[in-house]
Formats: structure tokens, sequence, C-alpha cells
């Protein structure tokens, strides 16, 4: 549960990163995915491999796993379980990305995202 939300918010911070979704042709790309690097995340429920995307052009790293562990791991916690319990609307979820300190995403993204961890 936690693999699966962190990454559908490493996923749509580098769509924003790229200016267009994964996949997607648009006039407004300004990069593109270069496939994915493994990284462990040690939290309370184990220890998670994550994929982490590369970009074509610079690198990108989600700055919310710089953070203490701790609290990063928390805040993700914090979204998995509030998304459940408050049916995961795309206005609430967003609300609490931007508690992690991830912003820019767009409705369609949040959508994703509640679809991935629905589907896991």
């Amino acid at each position: 549960m936690v693999k699966t939300m962190a990454e559908a918010l490493m996923s749509a911070e580098a769509d924003t990163l790229c200016g267009a979704s994964y996949g997607e042709r648009s006039s407004e790309r300004t990069n593109s995915r270069n496939g994915y690097r493994k990284r462990e995340w040690d939290t309370r429920a184990g220890t998670v491999e994550l994929a982490i995307p590369k970009l074509r052009q610079g690198s990108y790293f989600p700055v919310w796993l710089l953070e203490r562990r701790r609290r990063a791991e928390q805040a993700l916690v914090s979204v998995v379980a509030t998304s459940y319990l408050l049916g995961v609307s795309t206005r609430r979820v967003d609300k609490l990305v931007e508690q992690l300190g991830i912003g820019g995403i767009s409705k369609s993204q949040v959508s994703q995202m509640a679809r991935c961890w629905m589907n896991r």
C-alpha cells in the first residue's frame, strides 16, 4: 500500500516535470522519461523497494524522500489512510499531497493515483 502510493506520487511529479503524462504525446512536453531506478526505503512496515522515474534531461529525485525518513513515512501513511477513509476524492487527495510538499498535481493525476491505489 505504501509502495503503491509513493510510486503514484513520484509518477505524478515526474509527469509535471515533463509537461505531459507518461507515454502521452504533447506539444507542451519539455522532457521525457528514461526508465526507472530502484531504491530501498526503510519504513515501519518494512523495507520497500521503490521504482523512481528517471528523466532523459536533468535528474529527478523526490524531495520528500530526503526528509527525515520517519516524518516522510508518517505523512505518506497518513495520506494513504486518510484517502481510504475519505473515499479518495480528487480534491482531498490533492490537499493531502500538498502536506507532503508536493505541489502542482492536476485533478486527472490525483484521479489516476486514486485508481492506482484502489486497484492494488
